[in-house]
């Protein structure tokens, strides 16, 4: 009997063994409904390899593609991106030129898939314009069967959100001839919610951060007060499914109390 002289690639295989054994195991009840993921790390893994920083970036869109595909399998409704924050906004203008025409051009993918809905989030204004109104004919559309929501988070910062808001209420008061002592003595937390850049939107049920930091950095600070946690050591355009998996197993495994 003749030997195949092709190489049997075993840790492949045993990767999509895992991952396969990962996947059965979950509990649809028990996947969350909304997840917040901040994609870090796309110019560490270009560094790793002497590549160009707009060579992460662009690494870094693709994987973007690749996990909302793998939300979708998953039943996931709603996803959150942290894509650029308005810190993000003092990198070098080379940089940036780049990072945002990958940005124009992951949306025109997002915009060829007619089941998925897209939310922007954010300030336009600190965008080109180019992008700003190609992001506000994207989130104009209107999916005949939405299979997934996405917020993308582009010039965000959530301290700002959150002064947004505020000032949001405190004009629609003003329109209503409140003063703003009537204002503050009735004042709730549904209040500032139902202006935030996601209202009507369930909260994040799990935050997903990669690359080995552990700190929100401003995303989503009031919707993920009793958000689940998850810190991955991988890099964004390294994180793989098994390692997503390993997420929502860990998110599953986990007791939610909501403050109580």
């Amino acid at each position: 009997m003749a030997l195949s002289s092709s190489p049997v690639k075993l840790p492949g295989l045993l990767y999509g063994y895992y991952e396969r054994r990962l996947a059965r195991a979950l509990e649809h009840d028990k996947v969350p409904n909304h997840i917040g993921v901040m994609v870090d790390g796309n110019r560490r893994w270009a560094r790793q390899f002497n590549a160009p920083t707009r060579q992460g970036h662009q690494a870094g869109a693709d994987k973007i593609l690749e996990f909302l595909g793998w939300c979708q399998e998953l039943g996931i409704k709603v996803v959150t991106l942290y894509m650029l924050s308005t810190d993000n906004m003092g990198r070098s203008s080379e940089e940036l030129d780049e990072l945002m025409a990958i940005i124009a051009h992951t949306l025109d993918v997002l915009d060829a898939d007619a089941d998925i809905s897209v939310h922007a989030m954010g300030a336009p204004e600190l965008l080109p314009d180019y992008l700003a109104h190609r992001l506000s004919t994207l989130t104009a559309r209107v999916p005949a069967q939405e299979r997934i929501h996405v917020n993308l988070a582009i010039g965000y910062g959530g301290r700002r959100e959150i002064v947004d808001a505020v000032s949001e209420l405190l004009l629609e008061a003003d329109a209503q001839g409140r003063t703003m002592a009537e204002v503050a003595g009735t004042l709730t937390v549904d209040d500032i919610s139902r202006f935030l850049y996601t209202r009507g939107q369930p909260d994040p049920d799990l935050v997903i951060r990669t690359s080995g930091e552990q700190r929100l950095s401003g995303f989503l600070m009031w919707q993920s007060a009793y958000s689940e946690f998850y810190f991955c050591e991988a890099l964004w355009p390294a994180f793989r499914k098994i390692d997503f998996l390993r997420a929502l197993r860990d998110f599953a495994g986990r007791s939610r109390r909501f403050g109580t």
